[in-house]
């Protein structure tokens, strides 16, 4: 059965532009070798505001403690990581799996 990871940053109210950039010119290049398990993207548009939100999709937890493994072993994307920290509230990751029903990705 396949699991989702969803992952919810907070950001520092009025960094969320400069976080979406960060992403957009470090980040997102940096985690290219990694962006096959890559669900998507999200911001927060009503509710949860200044948050960006994705989601990953793997076989099960021993593929996705290889993903992580092999993204904290990329050099480019831990400094990009490190520019980012500074502008988080806080991390929430939650670990899911589909219900019986219904379409999935």
């Amino acid at each position: 059965m396949d699991l989702y990871e969803l992952r919810t940053y907070k950001i520092v109210v009025g960094k969320l532009q400069e976080v979406l950039k960060l992403y957009e010119t470090e980040g997102w290049p940096a985690l290219d070798p990694h962006k096959d398990k890559l669900v998507g993207y999200f911001v927060g548009d009503v509710g949860g505001m200044n948050e960006l939100i994705h989601v990953w999709k793997y076989t099960d937890d021993a593929d996705r403690r290889a993903h992580w493994a092999a993204v904290y072993a990329n050099e480019k994307f831990m400094a990009f990581a490190a520019k980012l920290r500074p502008n988080l509230i806080s991390q929430e990751n939650k670990l899911m799996v589909g219900a019986p029903w219904g379409p999935r990705p």
